[in-house]
């Protein structure tokens, strides 16, 4: 739950059902051991990033932080639209820092690329292309389905559609709220408080997309832009407006998918015990 800004305290019904950033810790450090585990039987010594080393800028798949636009203001005065880096090492990729066959073992998969080779307009295996599949065995040892990430999220009994069928609903909810008239009319008026400023932008998403215009979200323009923002948005409370209404929809939308959804916290629930076994 946020502890500061805007969206200090505010927790949306749906949030329920995804992991907590201390839980999501605790499966993933479970998942890293099992890993580093699985990668030893082929002989292949790794380092893997430990989790909650590097808190992501968000406390779950939600992101209420920045689901509105920004939404605090002591770190928009800092960074305007950016975030700070130690924020984004967390949405580093784990594969870059692993050799070709440590990513085949661990993955099921052969490394992407990072860039096309010079001259070369990009192909399967290149970034924005599909991967293609590993070896079929390392050291006299078939390789995992999956690879040992496949097979350490197998051992938890991790199911991945769970987070993403609570992602949809919430995605649902957030676009479902955004024409309600209580919305709406904030807004307008958040808008017309922007104009009011020498602003133009008819959402907190178009003022984000300024933001970011002339580059990385830090400029000068882009802090004096973000404040402004922010300052809107506490005038016309247009954040507390949203949250009340799309947490009215969630509310719905839990109740029309109430048995699916409690299936998925049994489940979480196993998951964070299996994964406080692994030592």
């Amino acid at each position: 739950m946020p502890t500061s800004g805007l969206v200090k305290g505010l927790e949306l019904p749906l949030e329920s059902y995804l992991p907590s950033y201390a839980d999501q810790v605790v499966v993933d450090t479970a998942l890293r051991t099992l890993q580093t585990r699985c990668m030893s039987e082929y002989g292949l010594t790794v380092d893997l990033p430990r989790p909650g080393a590097n808190p992501p800028p968000q406390s779950n798949a939600v992101s209420v932080e920045r689901r509105y636009g920004l939404s605090d203001r002591a770190q928009a005065q800092k960074y305007g639209y950016g975030l700070p880096k130690e924020l984004t090492r967390s949405l580093e990729s784990v594969e870059e820092g692993l050799s070709g066959i440590e990513v085949e073992v661990l993955t099921g998969r052969k490394k992407p690329e990072f860039a096309p080779p010079k001259g070369g307009k990009g192909s399967a295996g290149h970034f924005g292309g599909v991967p293609e599949p590993a070896r079929a065995e390392h050291n006299g040892k078939k390789l995992h389905e999956g690879g040992c990430a496949g097979w350490s999220k197998r051992r938890l009994k991790v199911n991945e559609e769970d987070a993403g069928f609570v992602s949809r609903l919430a995605s649902t909810s957030l676009s479902e709220s955004r024409p309600l008239k209580p919305v709406e009319k904030a807004l307008k008026s958040w808008s017309a408080c922007m104009k009011d400023k020498g602003r133009k932008a008819a959402d907190p998403y178009r003022a984000m997309e300024q933001g970011y215009a002339d580059g990385d979200g830090t400029t000068k323009n882009a802090i004096e832009l973000a404040l402004d923002d922010i300052d809107c948005k506490e005038q016309t409370r247009l954040i507390e407006v949203w949250f009340k209404e799309e947490s009215a929809v969630q509310k719905r939308l839990i109740e029309e998918n109430k048995d699916q959804l409690a299936a998925i916290k049994k489940r979480m629930g196993e998951v964070l015990e299996a994964a406080k076994t692994v030592k």
